[in-house]
């Protein structure tokens, strides 16, 4: 019992990286729909950014915790698809232009199906707060799906699309940051005795 408290503490002692992506990723998707008009590159360089910034964190927080958590490769592996995203796209704003609906629609995919998993996860610890997180990863995976049906529609609301789709995923963020916080507390106590 005692290895696995230990275990669990380990896992979410980095809890507050989450929150920090939250607020990055809500604070993109408010100034994406507070900017409708603002160029396509513009929108595409912050996407480039903000994605490489995600592929960092998320690189620390699994190789933080890869001793002692689970399935770390799979976060480990979308920090680095992130990443090289946010590179690729950092290096040729031309092309992300024509596919940046795409790389949107499949990342968003791949981290609501990944916030599928961590909701569950969190189901066998708290039993409270994880249907909100199931629900706010389906519907970016809704997201997804619109953006990836409907390139050209997309393309011409990616504005309204991608704003909706970041303040989801930052809520979502959020939300998992303070489940994880209590969970770490919770261990905290119990390892006093």
């Amino acid at each position: 019992m005692e290895n696995f408290i230990k275990k669990a503490e380990n896992v979410i002692k980095h809890w507050y990286l989450s929150l920090i992506l939250g607020i990055l990723f809500i604070g993109v998707g408010i100034w994406v729909l507070k900017t409708p008009l603002a160029s396509y590159l513009t929108l595409s360089i912050l996407f480039s950014v903000t994605i490489f910034i995600s592929g960092i964190f998320e690189i620390i927080y699994s190789v933080s915790n890869r001793k002692v958590m689970d399935n770390w490769g799979w976060v480990l592996a979308g920090g680095i698809i992130d990443l090289l995203l946010g590179l690729w796209l950092m290096a040729s704003p031309a092309l992300s232009i024509a596919v940046l609906p795409f790389v949107v629609g499949f990342m968003l995919m791949y981290r609501s199906m990944i916030a599928m998993g961590f909701a569950f996860d969190l189901k066998d610890f708290s039993k409270s707060g994880w249907g909100w997180l199931l629900v706010l990863s389906i519907l970016g995976l809704l997201f997804s799906f619109v953006l990836l049906w409907h390139p050209l529609f997309a393309g011409l609301t990616i504005v309204i699309w991608t704003g909706c789709a970041f303040i989801t995923l930052g809520v979502y963020r959020i939300i998992l940051s303070f489940k994880l916080k209590q969970l770490y507390t919770l261990s905290k106590k119990i390892s006093v005795f």
